[in-house]
């Protein structure tokens, strides 16, 4: 579960993790969707790609502290992000999940 402690809102139920070489360059690469709630965080990520995806994202860049360094809303396919130096990890969510949970840089989430 993902919880942005700053709104009191849930950002996502159901988390997966990106850690083994291969999850990290799969991503959500052949998937035609990502439904609502769910997240796929990458630890020690500082850039993310949507090369090769169908549908946009939400990205959240956290700080080692549980901070957001940088909300991204509504990446579309094929774009490169910002390398986001104090990003510590990074989390891919379905677009519009930043806005429905009211969760922008500088709120503390934490990552369960």
């Amino acid at each position: 579960m993902i919880l942005n402690l700053t709104r009191g809102t849930t950002i996502a139920s159901e988390v997966h993790f990106a850690t083994t070489g291969k999850d990290r360059t799969r991503g959500l690469l052949g998937r035609d969707l990502m439904p609502e709630g769910e997240a796929l965080v990458f630890p020690r990520c500082r850039q993310v790609h949507t090369f090769g995806m169908r549908f946009p994202i939400d990205v959240l860049f956290v700080d080692k502290h549980g901070r957001v360094a940088r909300a991204v809303q509504d990446m579309k396919p094929g774009r490169l992000s910002a390398w986001v130096l104090r990003s510590s990890s990074t989390v891919e969510l379905p677009a519009g999940t930043l806005e429905k949970s009211g969760t922008r840089t500088s709120d503390e989430i934490v990552i369960d």
